[in-house]
């Protein structure tokens, strides 16, 4: 049997849905205007940069971007192609890759990091009180939870 959404976790949902995907579509939209990259390469080019080395294997960095491995190979190839991003066969396994983070690309984050971090200040933070911040910040460990369960 379903269990319908009452009124109350519709206007929930829906809000919550609209507010995702309006900050998602305005940060991919600054980060194409200001830095030259949709969020999805600003995203990769983050989780390398945080990595040993500035370097993670293809499978590890599709699991950590939330990308299928295609659409993960398919933006490494775009980022290799602006001198962001080089592979390099991994020594134990020759079907596997490493993605390494350059220095032109660590530049290219350095730069497009104050646009992006304006924009999630002013559109996600700003408009909270400091308990909302804390609340929304329990809001979606709980709800990450039921999704890497």
């Amino acid at each position: 049997m379903t269990r319908w959404l009452d009124e109350d976790e519709q206007a929930a949902w829906r809000a919550f849905y609209s507010a995702t995907t309006l900050l998602i579509d305005r940060l991919d939209r600054e980060l194409q205007h200001d830095a030259g990259m949709p969020h999805a390469y600003y995203e990769i080019l983050v989780v390398l940069s945080e990595s040993p080395d500035r370097s993670l294997r293809m499978s590890e960095l599709a699991v950590k971007t939330r990308s299928s491995r295609s659409r993960l190979s398919h933006a490494v190839t775009k980022l290799e192609s602006r001198g962001w991003v080089k592979r390099r066969d991994c020594d134990d396994d020759k079907r596997g890759q490493f993605a390494d983070l350059t220095d032109e690309g660590f530049a290219a984050l350095v730069s497009a990091a104050p646009g992006h971090v304006e924009t999630v200040r002013t559109h996600l933070f700003d408009p909270l009180t400091p308990q909302q911040i804390e609340q929304l910040r329990q809001i979606s460990e709980a709800i990450n939870g039921t999704l890497k369960a």
